[in-house]
């Protein structure tokens, strides 16, 4: 629920910045109407981002590698033993 105060607060503050520039002529309404547009973009480019940066420092968990490994040992011999054929070519 926090991250739902966070983001409308985030909104709330860009509109109000937006509405302002609208209201004065600090920036040209040619440009200001397209402020929207940007900061979409912009959006889309930290998205990219961060999953690139996520990609690139991907956690490994050997830990939890061999516990997977252990779980499929466990289900192979269940299935042999219930009679489901679990050979792998």
């Amino acid at each position: 629920m926090k991250h739902i105060f966070k983001i409308t607060s985030v909104l709330a503050a860009i509109s109000a910045i937006w509405i302002s520039l609208l209201q004065t002529s600090i920036v040209p309404p040619s440009y200001t109407w397209l402020l929207p547009i940007y900061l979409v973009v912009a959006l889309g480019c930290y998205g990219l981002f961060m999953v690139g940066i996520g990609l690139m420092f991907f956690p490994t968990c050997p830990q939890e590698a061999v516990l997977l490994q252990q779980d499929i040992v466990e289900a192979k011999e269940f299935l042999s033993n219930n009679g489901v054929d679990v050979a792998s070519d």
